[in-house]
């Protein structure tokens, strides 16, 4: 099928941006894989850069996955030494966490490869489509109630 048959304006958007970040995710998680992380694994070393002391469900909200699978993924950022556990100041039940130096080391060696990679992907696009690109996906992340209200 034809790509503007596949995402023009009779496509289902929805579908159009999740073929999108398959591909890119599968386009990241390469790069990723010389520094030993999983792109769930580098967002949270790149949200808890940004945002020390999240707790495992709002880890796992930012991420789109299940609690579960994000204690998980955090398991294997601890026991690497990159991400650590401390009680939550007000709820006996929440740990928050917190990037390691070695962590924060990793997602800054890591970082620069995912970034161009990216610029790779983005290669055949105008700086405008770019903007565009970026603007759209702000609204609608805004829009769906998704964008971190902190």
């Amino acid at each position: 099928m034809p790509q503007s048959d596949k995402f023009g304006d009779d496509g289902v958007i929805s579908f159009a941006v999740r073929h999108v970040w398959l591909g890119m995710r599968a386009a990241i998680e390469d790069e990723l894989a010389e520094f030993g992380l999983t792109v769930p694994q580098f967002a949270t070393l790149m949200m808890l850069e940004g945002s020390p002391g999240l707790s495992i469900a709002e880890v796992a909200r930012l991420c789109g996955s299940t609690r579960q699978s994000a204690n998980e993924m955090v398991a294997g950022l601890e026991a690497r030494g990159l991400v650590e556990r401390a009680p939550h100041p007000t709820d006996r039940r929440a740990h928050q966490l917190h990037a390691t130096e070695a962590g924060l080391e990793m997602f800054a060696k890591a970082r620069p490869a995912v970034r161009r990679r990216e610029e790779e992907l983005e290669a055949g696009l105008s700086t405008g489509v770019r903007q565009a690109a970026r603007e759209w996906m702000a609204a609608m992340a805004a829009s769906c109630d998704v964008v971190d209200k902190k």
